[in-house]
């Protein structure tokens, strides 16, 4: 298979009408209202409309053969299906997807805004990595994403949206095929097992939009994705994190990179602001903390940066007490980057340290590298808005 394969084809015309995918429950009501549904036939058109978009995934309302068809006509006429349009799609030689895709204009912007979303296959589970934010306001010195100024936050439905759209491209709603190129799939019912916020953005400094578009995707009644199978990771926005674990649930990833303040004042900037004993007391605070609700720390190995067994040993004194998990990333390399990789012998007794101290410590094998689709690599090309343009509101539904 080709390690790059691009998808012209797949690129869709931008839709005029709003789009109801990705909305939730008081969205659709909403929209349904506004095109003179009657109150009283509100709550069961919503749920006509819930179990189509989030349940059977289709694209067009002439699908919905329950929904009247003088509703499923005036619905065509005023709204969409349409999920965000893919600009370009890459395959890599492991099976990892890359999507570019491109958002509806909002507000002031002058161009579409575009955002990366990368699908990880394994042989039995697959792991769905979403933005939140077009660009990024950190500027971690080893994440390419952090070289892209912040454009805007990411609506919910533009979340959401961004699930809707894999689960079609791999052919993740029951019945239906999966891509025919040849790429990995998991052997599984379900070929998204996982969703990760660890794309573009920091998803705190979204965290309305984050927390109602995690609502939709965890509702039972549709995407049912377990919260125990959504990880949000976060660089360290100190005072969101409990409130995320009472108000959204799901589980915890930290973006931690280094154990002592000096240098995470450099590798990630916002430790100036929350430094590393503010931001382990909020971990050992996190709603829910167990076992079996480990907290997942994230430590890239950087070439004579933080990568020595002296950091490894104070990592193990750092995290002692909380539950949790290291994930090991090897640093993914991208273009004007001052870092290198640690070397495979240092990262392998880096880890030696780490599990004799009774964490576990997968190593994270890089995938998607070749396609800058790696953890770290994602960037899209987005102009920077002012601040007044990046939290722009939900379109205006018609009233009529």
């Amino acid at each position: 298979m080709d390690a790059l394969l691009a998808a012209p084809a797949l690129q869709q015309t931008a839709a005029s009408k709003p789009s109801l995918a990705g909305l939730g429950r008081e969205g659709l009501r909403a929209a349904l209202a506004a095109i003179g549904v009657p109150e009283k036939q509100l709550r069961m058109r919503v749920g006509q409309l819930w179990s189509w978009i989030y349940v059977r995934g289709v694209t067009s309302f002439e699908d919905m053969s329950d929904v009247s068809k003088d509703l499923r006509a005036t619905l065509a006429r005023t709204y969409s299906l349409a999920r965000p349009e893919i600009a370009a799609e890459q395959v890599s030689v492991d099976g990892t997807r890359k999507w570019l895709l491109r958002l509806p204009i909002r507000g002031h912007e002058k161009r579409p805004p575009e955002i990366e979303t990368v699908y990880i296959p394994e042989a039995d589970r697959g792991t769905l990595c979403i933005s939140s934010q077009v660009g990024c306001t950190l500027t971690c010195s080893f994440c390419h994403t952090g070289t892209q100024r912040l454009v805007r936050n990411l609506l919910p439905e533009e979340i959401v949206g961004q699930i809707l759209l894999a689960r079609d491209r791999i052919g993740d709603w029951q019945g239906a095929s999966g891509p025919q190129d040849g790429g990995l799939i998991p052997d599984s019912d379900r070929k998204i097992t996982n969703v990760v916020l660890m794309g573009m953005g920091e998803p705190l400094y979204n965290f309305a939009h984050v927390r109602d578009a995690m609502a939709i995707a965890s509702d039972g009644d549709g995407l049912a994705m377990s919260k125990r199978r959504i990880t949000l990771s976060t660089s360290g926005v100190v005072p969101e994190i409990p409130r995320w674990g009472e108000e959204a649930g799901t589980m915890l990833a930290i973006s931690l990179h280094a154990v002592r303040d000096e240098l995470r004042d450099k590798l990630v900037p916002i430790n100036r602001k929350y430094p590393i004993a503010e931001l382990m007391a909020a971990c050992r605070a996190y709603p829910g903390l167990s076992n079996a609700r480990r907290i997942t720390f994230e430590y890239v190995m950087l070439k004579g940066v933080n990568d020595s067994l002296e950091d490894a040993k104070a990592l193990v004194r750092l995290l002692a007490g909380i539950p949790a998990k290291i994930n090991l990333i090897p640093f993914n390399p991208w273009p004007g980057t001052a870092h290198e990789c640690s070397d495979w012998e240092q990262i392998e007794r880096f880890a030696e340290v780490v599990n004799r101290a009774g964490y576990a410590s997968p190593v994270r094998t890089p995938r998607g590298r070749d396609i800058m689709a790696a953890c770290g690599q994602l960037k899209s090309e987005s102009l920077k808005l002012g601040a007044r343009e990046r939290n722009v509101p939900s379109p205006r539904l018609p009233s009529g």
